[in-house]
């Protein structure tokens, strides 16, 4: 069991790593580089300790060293005194150095780590903002919104600790072998003494880490949310007085979030005050076991300062090593999660240019359309048959469950029927062509979502602002009855409408929706009980402005009311059987059955 835990996070982080670009991995690798220069600072500036302590100790003996003995000779030196002032300039450049290179080692590792953080991030969003609906009806937005924001955060910095790993693994092998060249038997016992204790503490702990890391992973779901339900009821809750219901909810999830993000945390930095307290015991016992040794304390004083010094460096950089380990092994169900955002598949156009719209020219035709979310779930169309001719005005009517919003979103594409099929003007809508058909269609929910934005930008709604036509704008919303209200804003059509369009009626945001429908230039408008939300009035004022649409364009309409079907060349009444009846309005009102197919 521990064998196959110790092996799970190296295939994840393989995953992670293929969905890094090719840039990216470049710049790793060039960090290694950089991590390689570094290392060798690092040796030579641990490596100058001792002759530098030696020449102001025993100035007498430092010729005694083979190095030092060779450059003073290849610079015409003769005399230790001579030869002071040069090491002391060569050992501080060589600590500069090498500290210089740490800072720029260090800030080059944060920056790669984020950078990539953000790419993985903004793959995620879009991998995400391409998955089929049927998907996303399926999900929790919630664990989508953690997971692009919060994990994918947790994945940046497992990537951070991962260069940190690399880097800190080369460095700390470099002062190793500097350390066992001074003294190898000293070295072994501190690097045993370290070593061992970092094993042991990532053995008791490593357990402990991955469950926190799922306790995490959960919990940022949980989070997000209860603030999104408790926020998104804002007034259901402030009339209902619920606040406490919901803080509550969020208490629960926020403290257990954070407990178990404080005890990793402790996990990580506590082994550094036990580290510390060794190094000195160590410290202390090396020295009075080598004052013992022949030449006393004056001869040991050399290898004691590197020692010393190469303690001083190794125990932050074991530290490093364990604490981004815990990091790694801590996020593995944030990484989990991420991964398997990254490793969504993404359609065959997605990288392809917006095809042009759909001609349609005569007739739509459901053709024994049958419809089910899972193959053993149960039906929710069987056997549609429905033809709706260009120009023409559709209602469609039917009790809750009956498949009125699930025909639409099959003629918008939005679903694939599971069984018949649909064509347009004889040509079966593929996958392929789901895109053209879709550029060819308009929606008009129930409720419209308006950014916080101009009311420009809502009416054009995911048009960049620098590509936006605006005498198309103003010709939307003339069409949808919106233009006399917006052009009376001080503003116009730069007005700021507030997040969801609060500080606008139900009815303007009716108008917008239809404005923004109309933007887009399509041959056929679906309403999806567009103005059931409204009072009798504001849906008479709006069901005008649909009226009032040119011939050419065809729409379908969904309605609660039956009122809102005045105008529709047909009415269909769907059942949960499939289509109950076809009628006019008159019919309707008089309750006549018209027989499927006059």
């Amino acid at each position: 069991m521990k064998a196959k835990e110790a092996a799970i996070g190296l295939p994840l982080l393989v995953r992670l790593f293929q969905h890094i670009s090719p840039r990216r991995r470049l710049q790793f690798g060039a960090l290694l580089g950089l991590t390689l220069v570094s290392s060798m600072a690092e040796v030579v500036s641990l490596g100058a300790v001792v002759p530098f302590i030696g020449i102001l100790t025993q100035p007498e003996r430092v010729f005694d060293l083979p190095v030092v003995s060779a450059i003073a000779r290849e610079l015409g030196f003769t005399a230790s005194q001579e030869i002071v002032l040069p090491m002391t300039i060569a050992f501080v450049l060589a600590a500069l150095i090498a500290n210089a290179l740490r800072i720029l080692l260090l800030w080059v590792s944060i920056r790669l780590a984020n950078a990539t953080g953000a790419d993985l991030s903004t793959e995620v969003y879009r991998r995400t903002l391409h998955q089929p609906y049927r998907v996303h009806i399926a999900r929790s937005s919630s664990e989508i919104i953690s997971g692009i924001t919060q994990k994918v955060a947790t994945a940046t910095s497992v990537l951070a600790s991962l260069v940190t790993v690399i880097t800190s693994a080369a460095i700390f092998s470099a002062i190793l072998i500097t350390l066992l060249a001074i003294d190898p038997r000293v070295a072994s016992i501190a690097i045993v003494s370290f070593g061992g204790s970092y094993a042991f503490i990532a053995w008791m702990t490593h357990r402990r880490l991955r469950n926190n890391g799922q306790a995490i992973a959960l919990q940022q779901t949980n989070v997000v949310k209860a603030l999104q339900e408790g926020l998104g009821a804002i007034r259901d809750v402030l009339l209902d007085g619920t606040q406490k219901v919901y803080s509550n909810v969020y208490k629960q999830s926020i403290q257990q979030l954070q407990r178990a993000t404080g005890e990793n945390q402790y996990i990580t930095l506590a082994p550094r005050y036990v580290m510390e307290a060794i190094g000195m015991v160590l410290i202390g016992l090396f020295a009075n076991f080598m004052s013992n040794q022949q030449g006393g304390v004056g001869a040991a004083l050399p290898t004691l300062a590197a020692l010393a010094l190469g303690a001083q460096r190794l125990l932050p950089i074991l530290q490093q090593l364990y604490g981004n380990w815990t990091v790694v092994t801590g996020s593995q169900a944030s990484l989990e999660d991420v991964v398997s955002l990254l490793e969504q598949p993404l359609p065959e156009d997605a990288e392809q240019a917006a095809p042009d719209p759909l001609a349609f020219n005569d007739i739509i035709c459901f053709n024994k359309v049958s419809f089910r979310y899972v193959a053993d779930g149960p039906w929710i169309l069987q056997d549609f048959n429905l033809t709706i001719r260009k120009g023409a005005r559709i209602g469609m009517i039917g009790s809750t469950g009956s498949g009125k919003s699930t025909a639409l979103d099959l003629l918008l594409c939005l679903l694939k029927p599971t069984q018949g099929s649909i064509t347009v003007d004889g040509v079966i809508i593929t996958d392929s062509l789901r895109r053209a058909w879709q550029r060819t269609v308009s929606h008009v929910p129930q409720t419209i979502y308006l950014a916080d934005a101009t009311i420009t930008e809502n009416i054009a709604f995911g048009v960049p602002l620098e590509q936006i036509d605006m005498e198309r704008v103003r010709r939307a919303a003339i069409k949808a009855h919106v233009a006399d209200f917006v052009e009376s804003q001080g503003r116009s059509y730069s007005t700021i409408v507030g997040e969801r369009g609060v500080r606008l009626s139900g009815g303007q945001r009716q108008r917008i929706g239809i404005a923004r429908a109309l933007y887009k230039d399509a041959s056929v408008l679906i309403f999806d009980e567009a103005t059931s939300a409204l009072d009798s009035k504001t849906e008479r004022s709006v069901m005008e402005a649909i009226e009032e649409l040119g011939p050419e364009l065809t729409i379908v309409l969904i309605a609660h009311r039956i009122s809102t079907l005045r105008n529709c060349d047909k009415i269909i009444e769907l059942s949960a059987k499939g289509v109950a009846r076809i009628v006019s309005y008159q019919d309707l009102i008089n309750q006549q059955i018209v027989p499927i197919g006059a």
